[in-house]
């Protein structure tokens, strides 16, 4: 047989091969949902899954490590003299990695004309997130100590350089880092969170990042206690610290007390008690947190 006729006969005999081969190939499937309520953790108020406050190790979203999930959230704050409201989204990739993008807005209401601004004067900022878990398992580990870790970055920017300058901060734009590691303890139906963050924002970056007391980053402590009361209700408390680098304002550690409710596996909501201290020389900013997260 000639060469020609070789390979004519060579590739009549693999089409079919090739074919077959390529029917029985396995479909990668990307699935949805599959864990637990509540461990996706509920939406801080700079966007990352964790408590309110602070960053937890759990990946947003409710998928597990064969999928994808996402939420989107919109939390408001009550205190005496100011409001906050922030919203975005989040993507949680194969329980691993998440990215997330909020927006912050801070409405000095009547304090902005004691402090020359105007009533209502509002500082607003975009916060990109993304975190990656790096060891461990929250749900799956519990017969070994070892915490869910995982580490993150914000990159915040503030619409309101000018008033930034004037109270005293270096920059408008900043970024952060963090460490968070989660322990989930379903025996005891608790949770521990512990978060460590590498920052120079003031006021989470709403008065800008650096100051005229202190314009380098520093190492923040935050912590997180939850315990369930039942798989749809979940109370607990956050601490967070904060840096000190405004001459003009002193800044306090921010205190909560909450409560969260999954009404189901899409929809969370979460109600808490906040004390942020003094913020912008006004003192005993006391209120109420309220926060709305669907997901899937």
């Amino acid at each position: 047989m000639s060469r020609l006729g070789v390979a004519c006969l060579a590739f009549a005999i693999g089409m079919p091969l090739a074919a077959h081969a390529q029917e029985d190939a396995p479909a990668i499937d990307i699935e949805t949902g599959g864990k637990l309520k509540l461990t996706r953790g509920i939406s801080t108020i700079e966007g990352q899954g964790g408590g309110g406050l602070t960053p937890w190790a759990l990946m947003t979203g409710n998928e597990t490590d064969r999928g994808v999930g996402g939420t989107a959230h919109v939390t408001v704050v009550e205190l005496p003299d100011y409001s906050f409201l922030s919203y975005g989204v989040a993507l949680g990739l194969f329980d691993r990695v998440e990215f997330s993008y909020t927006r912050q807005e801070f409405d000095t209401q009547d304090v902005g004309t004691a402090l020359g601004l105007g009533r209502g004067f509002t500082f607003s900022q975009d916060v990109w997130g993304a975190k990656m878990r790096v060891i461990g398992d929250a749900i799956y580990d519990q017969d070994t100590w070892l915490p869910q870790v995982a580490i993150g970055a914000n990159w915040k920017k503030n619409d309101q350089g000018a008033v930034v300058s004037a109270v005293g901060g270096a920059d408008d734009e900043g970024w952060e880092t963090y460490a968070t590691a989660t322990k989930i303890l379903l025996d005891s139906s608790l949770l521990l969170n512990g978060t460590l963050r590498w920052t120079n924002a003031n006021q989470t970056g709403l008065l800008g990042y650096g100051g005229n007391l202190n314009n380098d980053h520093e190492l923040m402590g935050e912590f997180s206690a939850g315990w369930m009361l039942s798989p749809d209700l979940v109370v607990g408390a956050e601490y967070r610290m904060k840096p000190d680098n405004l001459a003009i304002a002193k800044e306090d550690d921010w205190v909560d007390i909450y409560a969260a409710w999954a009404i189901n596996h899409h929809v969370t909501l979460t109600g808490a008690y906040v004390d942020l201290g003094s913020i912008a020389t006004f003192d005993n900013q006391r209120g109420v947190y309220f926060s709305l997260q669907s997901g899937f």
